[in-house]
């Protein structure tokens, strides 16, 4: 096997470029059709979506292609796996974190950080405990030791997880990746304090749909005020080098999402029937 890294997503925000994912539900079906697709990344939706943890384990497996995996010489699955957990990041739930991580996930996006205190519980609860004199001891680790899934799934030894599981920046080798989402005007006010005293945030989510609610213009994405705290944003993130994603790319909208300096860009698949759409039309029923 060539070395290469597990986490395609990490691999390529380590090195500056575009990352291409997207949302989809924890379910097998979809999960056979992203592993045919151009995306990098996939995030299984379950904030929004039921905590099922055996759809979930499900589709970590139907992601993987065997011929894929013969033919990279490699690993590594063409796409990753995350999970966008249920809680948000007040009510710190470690537990959610753990359970995708023990069955394999390579990344868990927390819904609405909004202090220091909640962007540190959610790096430690994807960290493993150790020693305070050890290395890179801070945040200190809160995950529990349960990775045989994970392993499996990985197709490492327990002793070689243990090694790449940590997160990454902060581990240079590290394969998870903790994903902050900002959705309201309290995350964007201490957003520069999480990024300065919380190291291992890999990436920074912008949560536009919440946060337009709060502004009182649901889902006007290209209000003014909407558009000033996306900005905010991503003028606080590449400050400091760290990657921003957008949530709703679409064709009409992805030259402004890469003008504005968004790396980890999000769009929906769309499913067509071009051959019902030319029956109907041939058939006046269009």
């Amino acid at each position: 096997m060539t070395t290469t890294r597990h986490n395609k997503v990490i691999e390529r925000l380590a090195a500056g470029e575009h990352v291409f994912a997207t949302f989809s539900a924890a379910d097998p079906g979809a999960a056979v059709e992203l592993s045919n697709t151009g995306y990098d990344g996939v995030v299984f939706e379950m904030e929004h979506k039921p905590w099922d943890i055996n759809a979930l384990k499900d589709s970590f497996q139907y992601l993987l292609s065997r011929r894929q995996v013969f033919e990279a010489d490699s690993l590594a699955p063409a796409v990753t796996p995350m999970v966008r957990i249920p809680a948000n990041g007040a009510e710190k739930a470690q537990w959610h974190a753990k359970q995708a991580l023990d069955l394999g996930a390579f990344g868990v996006v927390w819904p609405h950080v909004s202090t220091v205190e909640e962007a540190r519980n959610a790096v430690a609860a994807c960290r493993y405990p150790r020693l305070p004199d050890a290395p890179l001891y801070e945040p200190a680790g809160l995950r529990g030791d349960g990775p045989h899934a994970a392993t499996r799934y990985w197709g490492i030894s327990n002793t070689e997880y243990y090694a790449k599981a940590d997160v990454w920046p902060l581990a240079e080798d590290g394969e998870i990746l903790v994903g902050l989402m900002i959705e309201d005007q309290l995350g964007i006010k201490n957003l520069p304090d999480m990024l300065d005293q919380v190291p291992g945030i890999g990436l920074i989510l912008i949560g536009e749909g919440d946060m337009s609610q709060e502004l009182g213009f649901p889902r006007q994405y290209e209000h003014p005020r909407v558009l000033e705290c996306k900005r905010r944003i991503l003028d606080i993130c590449t400050a400091r080098g760290i990657a921003v994603g957008h949530p709703h790319v679409t064709a009409g909208n992805v030259e402004q999402v890469l003008d504005d300096g968004y790396r980890f860009l999000m769009s929906a698949p769309v499913r067509t029937y071009p051959g019902l759409a030319k029956a109907r039309k041939l058939t006046g029923r269009a």
